[in-house]
């Protein structure tokens, strides 16, 4: 190999071929210098692989008999009423990734003992942190600059990047040094948002109430943001490699795995476990909405198949079970603006509805959607989306609506398309063809948001309220298309034609 590692050497533009364990890196004076030397090298590497991953098909068996913790977020025992008909249902949501537009990229400047880190991160601050311990310097002589990046929330690889400008930059002080990750590189080493699994269980009395509800959830951790060296993918990989700290769960009422695990429904028996599973197959980490996105998922599609069993419009059975005024309203208001109690439906077309407030102490978000699924070939499309969403007072509403129809179209897409694939050593969801997500012509023909002002009442904040209820609405809407429910995500083509039977 060290001939090769010669010739690489003296390709044009190199500056430098970098080696720390099995940390493998080469400088170049051009960018596509870089790039051709990179592949070079790559091509003559020789690593050790390892098949740590489960088998694809056996996920979900995998995260239930991996060792968790059991954390009993409520257990409320109210009354002896067992109910005339019970209901059960599991669901099921792959691991998935920001898939941001552009790869993360970062510049560092390691110059009279300062080391100088420009960088898209979140939280330049831990990031400093960790890039002092990774290199083992003393904090004051790292800083960190925040530029905007291409595209960053929740944790990507924009501290990784910045990672890796940190140690290159060490490599050939007093030179400036970008590092621009590729698509393959991104969609493969990013931390990505957990796979998890859901099972609802709940009990009707005769007037078509629930009386009884248990709600499991099985998860990763949902943040393993920088805070120490550890928490840097490039430090496991150093002759002196650093370990990632022990994965945590984010406790109630922010939540993690089982944030907006707990409805806002009246249930006088409720009982909510969250399975924390601190190892992990694959990296996972902060992927917005965290386990809110399933969650109500989750419970909002459970929702509605509860309505069905009792006969009840899912309006009316979600307005029968709140109690809280200002749900009520933004549920009222959402239907109302959507036309629900006079939709008519069209051929291959249904309309979906619903509810949460975000972590239940941020917004409330009521979503009313219709969908069209081509029977034959499985395709399901977002056609129109209303939504009503109270957040407090409204300082910007405009800011408001363009946060909400921004989660809408980010979850469809999570919903109708998105998945990480691997087999049983390798991510193997290398680009866009193996990743799909939501095109242009995919977008909804229509997306209200109807802001429901509170002058006087506390911010409560927008972020992510739409991720969870959009995915439940398009559930709903495809069941009322064509009579069958789908539980597991994403609502792929083979997924829908599955559950029609053609």
């Amino acid at each position: 190999m060290l001939p090769t590692c010669r010739t690489v050497q003296k390709l044009p533009g190199v500056l430098k071929i970098v080696r720390d364990g099995s940390y493998l890196a080469v400088i170049a004076e051009r960018e596509y210098q870089a790039i051709v030397a990179m592949r070079a090298l790559a091509a003559v590497a020789a690593w050790e692989e390892r098949a740590g991953l489960p088998a694809p098909s056996q996920v979900y068996e995998f995260l239930q008999r991996t060792p968790s913790n059991a954390i009993v977020d409520l257990d409320r025992r109210a009354s002896a009423n067992p109910g005339v008909r019970t209901l059960e249902a599991s669901y099921r949501r792959p691991y998935q990734m920001h898939g941001a537009i552009g790869p993360s990229c970062a510049v560092g400047w390691l110059k009279d003992d300062l080391l100088t880190v420009w960088t898209h991160s979140q939280g330049v601050y831990p990031l400093r942190k960790a890039i002092a311990e990774m290199l083992r310097l003393p904090d004051e002589r790292v800083r960190c600059i925040h530029v905007e990046g291409s595209g960053c929330y929740g944790h990507n690889g924009a501290d990784d990047a910045a990672a890796d400008a940190a140690l290159l930059a060490r490599a050939v002080p007093g030179r400036p040094v970008r590092v621009q990750w590729m698509r393959d590189q991104e969609h493969m080493w990013e931390p990505f948002g957990p796979a998890m699994l859901t099972e609802a269980k709940a009990a009707l009395d005769g007037g078509g109430n629930i009386v009884g509800w248990e709600y499991a959830v099985w998860s990763n951790a949902h943040s393993t943001r920088p805070g120490d060296a550890g928490s840097l993918m490039p430090s496991w990989h150093l002759a002196a490699p650093f370990a990632p700290a022990a994965p945590q769960p984010i406790p109630l009422p922010e939540g993690g795995g089982d944030r907006n695990a707990i409805p806002l429904y009246k249930l006088p028996n409720a009982r909510v476990i969250h399975h924390f599973i601190p190892a992990m197959p694959v990296r996972v980490s902060a992927l917005r909405a965290l386990g809110a996105y399933m969650n109500v998922f989750s419970i909002e599609s459970f929702i509605d198949e509860l309505a069905r069993a009792a006969a009840a419009d899912p309006v009316e059975f979600r307005l029968r079970h709140l109690d809280d005024a200002r749900a009520r309203d933004a549920v009222t208001a959402a239907a109302t603006r959507f036309g629900w109690s006079g939709y008519v439906r069209a051929r291959g077309r249904g309309r979906g509805f619903a509810f949460a407030r975000y972590k239940n102490l941020g917004a409330y978000l009521a979503l009313a959607v219709e969908v069209e699924v081509d029977r034959e070939t499985g395709r399901t499309r977002l056609v129109r989306a209303v939504g009503a969403v109270d957040s407090g007072q409204a300082v910007n509403p405009d800011g408001i609506r363009n946060q909400i129809e921004g989660g809408i179209v980010q979850a469809s897409s999570w919903t109708l398309h998105e998945a990480v694939s691997f087999d049983e050593s390798h991510i193997t969801s290398a680009d866009w063809a193996s990743y799909p997500m939501l095109r242009f012509p995919e977008i909804p023909d229509s997306v209200e948001v109807h802001v429901i002002d509170r002058p006087g009442q506390a911010f409560l904040g927008t972020g992510e309220a739409a991720q969870g209820p959009t995915a439940a609405a398009i559930a709903n809407a495809v069941a009322d298309a064509t009579g069958a429910r789908v539980r597991e995500l994403p609502f792929t083509r083979e997924r829908v034609k599955s559950a029609i039977g053609v």
